[in-house]
């Protein structure tokens, strides 16, 4: 049976190092999501992704600034 997609926070990388720092920053903060492969809606740099619920964007955005980890792109798309 296939999971029902729900809208979600996909952040694109321009690198997979950023990628990879996202996740580890993520877990060390308890900030919810995981890493996924680039949903094929959208073309990104290094084809990983961050996907987190819409509910978690303003978390994201400043855990980002907070380790200097510049987001290629932010979607807001249904995986």
């Amino acid at each position: 049976m296939m999971r029902k997609k729900e809208m979600k926070l996909v952040v694109t990388f321009h690198t997979t190092a950023d990628a990879m720092a996202m996740e580890k920053a993520c877990k060390e903060k308890q900030v919810p999501g995981r890493l996924i492969p680039v949903p094929r809606a959208i073309s990104a740099g290094c084809g990983l992704a961050w996907c987190t619920g819409l509910e978690d964007r303003k978390a994201i955005e400043e855990l980002m600034k907070d380790i200097g980890i510049e987001e290629e792109q932010i979607h807001e798309c249904l995986v």
